[in-house]
């Protein structure tokens, strides 16, 4: 990293990591990406169990790689009283902490945040879990799975014939990381203008979720019943879905009167437009299915791209269906910046998203080998060092 202010918006800031898998570790990897120390504790021996987690990549875990770049790795047993006594040490001179054990676990380990902050009155301490600190839920196990099939996610994702599925990707670990990571820096400023002591964060996967939902909330709060699936097809606004093409699926996205009339100019039928039945996004989203047939009869007779250069020269969002592969190695992937490739490094890394006055802060240090940094935090396989 250079020390370009607005590419070390976190320098200085030193963030204790004891948190494990996914949403704790892509909260610190976000701050390491800022700038901050991030120094990762975990189980001696083992280490963190992403590590163990494949794909792997000359023997390391690539899932491990892409969310522990830029941290240093203490291997610690929390139980062993030096060790956590040395912990407490660290802990003084620390900012932030941040942990994802279930709620209980950092009591009986006594490294909670009623115990941390005896050491250190200024520490924000940051708990993530599946259901939070509270309630009937909190002490119950939770995965993403979880918390996207119990937050209601999973109820209006996927098609009626083949009923309710997961994201195809952890959203709630990983949203849950990005909301750790963005009330921790909102602690860290508030700590510098106006709130000096401690504070606590409670961060909760089945909250996340829960909060993101402001289509299927606003319906539910309007009509009093809950949204059920609906696909691709947005709930509100039609057409709004993937296509049938040729070669393909194509999206279409209208949102607008003034785009329904362009993408029935496109489609050679402009009197779609004063149809009765789709003279509005309303009667549009009530007619879906005979408005999705007239558009699939057209857009079955062209290809993906020529479907796709019509529209958006007409001005009509719409795009191919990529996959991961194809958004990777696509070049406005390249421009953004959205890899990064360390200098000898077999594996990218793939920062936080965020320009700040045209530049893009990011750690250039893959993950560290599991205690690679004992030594200098004062830790030994044997114990702590005297």
């Amino acid at each position: 990293m250079d020390n370009n202010p607005f590419t070390q918006q976190l320098q200085g800031v030193r963030v204790l990591d004891i948190s494990r898998v996914l949403a704790g570790p892509h909260c610190t990897a976000m701050l390491a990406d800022l700038g901050a120390d991030v120094i990762k504790f975990e189980v001696p021996e083992e280490g963190d169990d992403a590590r163990h987690l494949g794909p792997f990549l000359d023997g390391e875990s690539v899932y491990f790689g892409l969310i522990n770049r830029g941290k240093r790795s203490v291997e610690i047993d929390f139980k062993n009283p030096a060790q956590r006594q040395r912990f407490y040490e660290l802990v003084a001179d620390a900012d932030v902490l941040v942990e994802n054990f279930r709620p209980g676990v950092t009591q009986r380990l006594g490294i909670d945040f009623d115990s941390l902050k005896q050491h250190n009155p200024r520490l924000i301490y940051a708990s993530i879990s599946g259901f939070g600190q509270q309630g009937p839920l909190s002490k119950r196990p939770a995965y993403d799975i979880v918390a996207q099939a119990m937050s209601g996610l999973m109820s209006v994702t996927g098609f009626a014939a083949t009923g309710p599925t997961r994201s195809g990707e952890a959203i709630g670990d990983l949203c849950a990381g990005v909301y750790a990571a963005w009330a921790i820096s909102s602690a860290l400023f508030a700590r510098e203008r106006h709130a000096p002591g401690a504070q606590y964060i409670d961060v909760a996967m089945f909250d996340v979720l829960f909060s993101l939902q402001v289509t299927g909330l606003s319906n539910l709060y309007a009509k009093g019943v809950a949204p059920g699936l609906v696909g691709n097809r947005h709930p509100v606004s039609t057409p709004f879905d993937t296509y049938r093409a040729a070669d393909g699926l194509v999206v279409i996205a209208v949102a607008s009167n003034r785009l329904f009339e362009r993408l029935c100019q496109c489609m050679g039928q402009p009197e779609l437009a004063s149809d009765a039945r789709f003279i509005d996004d309303s009667q549009r989203t009530l007619h879906e299915p005979a408005l999705h047939a007239a558009i699939e009869r057209w857009t079955a007779q062209h290809s993906v791209e020529q479907l796709c250069d019509g529209l958006l020269d007409a001005g009509v969002p719409s795009s191919p269906v990529w996959d991961l592969q194809q958004a990777a190695s696509s070049e406005h992937a390249r421009v953004r910046q959205l890899q990064v490739q360390p200098e000898g490094a077999a594996l990218a890394l793939v920062p936080q998203p965020v320009f700040f006055n045209g530049r893009k802060p990011h750690s250039t240090n893959i993950a560290p080998r599991l205690g690679a940094d004992n030594a200098e935090f004062g830790f030994s396989k044997a114990g702590v060092h005297p």
